[in-house]
């Protein structure tokens, strides 16, 4: 063999092995996502597939759900690390009874970017409308049945709730009429909304107990802080800097757009639904009020103490 030959041999191999170090360097998360497609619940996806996680040397595996309360289960069996986007009132309801689960950060202030939508024909044309109506959330104890359960109190509706799971079942549902009214979040179904194929019915911001109280929060099990804290750490990290990275940088959009399955047109102004205030992580906004509701609503028997309260929300300093 040739000098030539056998330094570049030679540096193939060092370059496979640095790979396969590399490789084996990068710490596995298993990170239960529900509604593949959101833009606030992609952020893991987003910042993997834009190589952010990696330089913090996380490699994420992640489960989509239909919603919140399925993803927390996930992480309280243990065949998840993680769950982002599950809802306060399912997180506050597990928690009081014993699972073994943390707040690890915020995930979203209000519901800017959920709706309420009937199909074109339908005779429902305000709030007022709904009475004895049946709307769509997505699981029990998740934020859109949250958020649902709100803007009928404030409201003085009586409606039912019903359980549809993922956004593209409930348009089905909606649209077939096997139910009233169907939830979703922006950017999924702006496009029908845009051809006059459904009607706006509500927003989230018309439910204004939310507009600046935490909705939904990331979460992990005690079993990770006690032996993978620093994983968890790394991950915030790498969560942070790929939010900037969504608000920042076009290209951004780009993976978005081919995540979702969505056309780049209708992509286009998801950051106007979503501030980045929105899904500041290491704010816990109205926790007082997030406590208080969830015993109104029926989440939790009664109040968390202040002991309670710093057991259950650990976030990671910066």
């Amino acid at each position: 063999m040739r000098a030539t030959q056998i330094v570049v041999a030679c540096a193939a191999l060092a370059g496979l092995v640095a790979g396969i170090g590399s490789a084996a360097a990068e710490d596995v998360l298993k990170v239960s996502v529900p509604q593949r497609g959101s833009w606030d619940t992609g952020i893991s996806e987003l910042g993997q597939r834009g190589g952010i996680f990696k330089r913090h040397g996380l490699a994420l595996d992640i489960l989509y759900t239909e919603g919140g309360a399925e993803s927390q289960q996930a992480v309280i069996g243990g065949s998840m690390d993680i769950a982002v986007g599950v809802g306060v009132g399912s997180v506050l309801s597990a928690f009081t009874k014993g699972a073994p689960i943390r707040v690890f950060s915020g995930e979203m202030i209000g519901s800017p970017n959920q709706f309420w939508y009937v199909s074109a024909n339908s005779p429902i044309r305000t709030i007022g409308d709904l009475a004895g109506r049946t709307i769509g959330y997505s699981v029990t104890g998740s934020s859109s049945h949250l958020a649902l359960l709100e803007l009928l109190r404030q409201y003085h509706v009586a409606a039912k709730p019903t359980a549809t799971g993922g956004m593209p079942g409930t348009l089905t549902a909606a649209m077939s009429g096997q139910i009233d009214v169907g939830w979703a979040s922006a950017p999924f179904a702006v496009d029908l909304v845009e051809a006059g194929k459904i009607r706006v019915i509500a927003r989230g911001t018309d439910v204004a107990v939310l507009n600046d109280r935490t909705v939904r929060w990331n979460i992990t099990n005690l079993d990770m802080l006690a032996k993978r804290a620093d994983a968890i750490t790394r991950y915030m990290r790498a969560y942070r800097e790929t939010i900037d990275w969504m608000y920042r940088d076009a290209a951004a959009l780009d993976i978005y757009a081919d995540y979702a399955k969505l056309p780049a047109s209708q992509i286009r102004n998801v950051r106007d639904y979503i501030p980045k205030t929105a899904v500041e992580p290491g704010r816990i906004a109205g926790m007082g009020e997030i406590i208080a509701d969830a015993v109104q609503l029926k989440f939790i028997a009664a109040p968390l103490t202040e002991p309670q309260t710093r057991e259950l929300v650990q976030i990671p300093s910066r």
